[in-house]
C-alpha cells in the first residue's frame, strides 16, 4: 500500500521571516533521517524537525535590565523496532549527525522493553489535506522588533504604572517578548509501502507560529515610611500577531490600579461562604478539569474524575467546547503532536462529560480512539448557558451577594487523584454585591468535584489565558482559613 497521497506539501522551499532553515530543508532532513531509521530494521519512526528564534528584553524603573537573543534548532527521532521504542535528539543537522542519532534511537529501541501499546498513530487517523494543502490558521505574524524598540516599549508600559498615582513607588519591572518557531515532522511505516525516495511516509506536515507578550509588575505603597503597606499588582497581554497586543500604556496603567486596589488589606476569619474566582483565575479551574480528563490521569487512574465519560460533573448549565481551527487562535492547529487530525468537540454538553483528552498511547490504554489532543487541549471555551450579555464584573459580585472576590491565587495545592484544593489567595470581601475591602493572606480550601457541581453562574466577563477561554466562576461555597 503506497500512501504517498497523503503527504502535506511544505509552504516554501525558501526560509520564512526570521529563520534560517526553509520547510522544504526540513522535509528533506527528516526524510534523510527516516531512511537512515528504515536501513537499520525499524518497523516504524517518527521524525520532527524544528527551529526557533526569538528576542526577550526587560526593564526596571527607568533602566535596562535584560537583553535576551535565543536561537535554537533540533532534529528528533523516534525509532519503533516491534513495540520497542528508543527516541533521542540533535542540534547538528549534518549527515554524520543525523545517522548517529538515528543509530542512537535505534539502540535504546533495541533494548528497551517491549509496550504492547506503543507505536505510532493509526494510519485511519491521521490528518489528510486536500491537495496536499494545510489549512492557514494564520498563526505566524514575527515581529520586526529590534532591542531597542523593546526597551522603549518596556519603558513606555513601566511609566505608566509608575506615573498613574504617587503611591505606585516601586516596581519589579516590565518585559517584552517575541518569539517565533517552526517545525516539520514526517512519520514511515514499513506497512505503508514505498512511495517516493523508497519511504513509506505515513503522514507529514508543519508549520510556522509566532507569541509575543508585554507585561509589569508595579508596587503601591500607602506611606513612605519603613514598614508600610505594599502591594504588587502585575498584567501581561499577549497574542501571536503583536499588532492586536494592548498597548503598553494601558496595560501599566491597569496593573498599577490593581495594585492600588489591593492596599490597606485585611486579613478575614476562617468562614465558609461563596467564593467568586475572577475570570483570569477562573482560567485554573478549567486547566484542572483538562488534566483531570487527560489520557495520562485516566490510564494511570490517578484522577478523581476517573469513568467520568458520560457522567454529569458540571451543573445542566455548563458547556465546554474545544475548537483547534480558530484563526490566530493560540491553541489551534491542523494535527495533534502525532499528526492526527484534529477536530471541533464538545467536550462537555449539559454538564455532562462527552469526551476526554486522549493521544494515541493513552487511547490504546483505555481501549478507546485517539481524539486528536496528543499535547493537550486546543481552544478550549467553558460557557454556561445562563449567561447574559451583561453578566459582566458587576453583575457577577450582585450574584455573589456577600463573600470573597479572589482575584490572586498562590501555590499548587490541587491533589488531581483525590480533587482536593487548597490555595493562598487574596482578593476583595464583597458584601451586598459591592467590594467592601482588600483581603490577603487566606487560604481557600474545597474538593475540585463539589467545586465543579458547584458552579452557580458564569460571567460574561471572558478572559483568554494561553488557549482557554472563560468568564468568572460563582461557587456555592468554599472554605476560607484566616486569622
Amino acid at each position: 500500500m503506497i500512501i504517498d497521497t497523503m503527504i502535506n506539501k511544505p509552504s516554501s522551499g525558501k526560509p520564512l521571516q526570521g529563520f534560517s532553515y526553509s520547510p522544504a530543508f526540513f522535509q528533506e532532513l527528516t526524510h534523510s533521517a527516516l531512511l537512515h531509521a528504515k536501513k537499520l530494521g525499524a518497523t516504524d519512526a517518527a521524525s520532527e524537525a524544528s527551529e526557533g528564534c526569538g528576542l526577550s528584553v526587560s526593564a526596571r524603573l527607568g533602566e535596562l535590565e535584560n537583553v535576551e537573543r535565543n536561537r535554537d534548532k533540533s532534529l528528533g527521532v523516534t525509532v519503533y523496532v516491534g513495540q520497542r521504542r528508543g527516541n533521542a535528539s540533535t542540534s547538528d543537522f549534518s549527515s554524520t549527525a543525523v545517522k548517529q542519532t538515528v543509530q542512537a534511537a535505534f539502540d535504546i529501541a533495541r533494548f528497551t522493553a517491549a509496550d504492547d501499546m506503543a507505536g505510532l498513530p493509526a494510519i485511519s487517523d491521521y490528518a489528510i489535506f486536500k491537495n496536499g494543502e494545510q489549512p492557514d490558521f494564520d498563526l505566524f505574524h514575527p515581529w520586526d522588533l529590534t532591542s531597542e524598540q523593546a526597551l522603549a516599549l518596556a519603558l513606555s508600559c513601566e511609566g505608566a504604572a509608575l506615573g498613574l498615582d504617587k503611591r505606585v513607588v516601586n516596581s519589579e519591572g516590565a518585559g517584552v517578548s517575541a518569539q517565533q518557531s517552526h517545525f516539520w515532522a514526517a512519520h514511515y511505516r514499513a506497512d505503508a509501502g514505498e512511495g517516493s525516495g523508497g519511504l513509506g511516509i505515513a503522514f507529514e506536515g508543519g508549520y510556522a507560529s509566532s507569541r509575543h507578550s508585554l507585561s509589569v509588575a508595579p508596587i503601591a505603597a500607602n506611606s513612605k515610611r519603613q514598614g508600610a503597606d505594599m502591594q504588587q499588582g502585575s498584567w501581561h497581554t499577549s497574542m501571536r500577531d503583536a499588532a492586536e497586543m494592548s498597548s503598553p500604556e494601558a496595560v501599566g496603567r491597569y496593573a498599577a490600579e490593581r495594585a492600588l486596589s489591593r492596599l490597606n488589606a485585611k486579613k478575614l476569619s476562617t468562614r465558609t461562604c461563596a467564593v467568586l474566582f475572577e475570570s483570569s483565575m477562573a482560567v485554573g479551574l478549567l486547566g484542572g478539569y483538562v488534566q483531570a480528563t487527560s489520557g495520562g490521569a485516566l490510564y494511570r487512574k490517578t484522577t478523581f474524575l476517573e469513568s467520568s465519560l458520560g457522567k454529569a460533573v458540571f451543573p445542566k448549565d455548563i458547556q465546554v467546547f474545544d475548537d483547534p481551527f480558530v484563526l490566530k487562535g493560540k491553541g489551534s492547529a491542523p494535527f495533534d503532536e502525532e499528526g492526527v487530525q484534529t477536530q471541533k468537540r464538545q467536550i462537555v454538553m449539559g454538564g455532562i462529560v462527552e469526551g476526554y483528552f486522549l493521544s494515541s498511547y493513552s487511547a490504546r490504554k483505555l481501549g478507546m480512539k485517539s481524539t486528536g489532543n496528543a499535547g493537550g487541549s486546543h481552544n478550549l471555551t467553558l460557557t454556561s448557558t445562563k449567561t447574559k450579555a451583561a453578566d459582566d464584573l458587576d453583575a457577577m459580585l450582585k450574584k455573589l451577594g456577600t463573600g470573597l472576590f479572589v482575584t490572586e491565587l498562590m501555590g499548587q495545592g490541587v491533589n488531581y487523584v483525590t480533587g482536593d484544593y487548597s490555595r493562598g489567595a487574596s482578593g476583595y470581601w464583597v458584601e451586598n454585591g459591592r467590594i467592601a475591602y482588600p483581603v490577603h493572606e487566606i487560604t481557600i480550601a474545597g474538593n475540585l468535584k463539589e467545586m465543579f457541581l458547584g458552579i452557580q453562574a458564569v460571567g460574561s466577563d471572558t478572559y483568554n489565558y494561553g488557549a482557554k477561554t472563560i468568564g468568572s466562576v460563582l461557587i456555592n461555597r468554599m472554605k476560607v482559613a484566616g486569622s
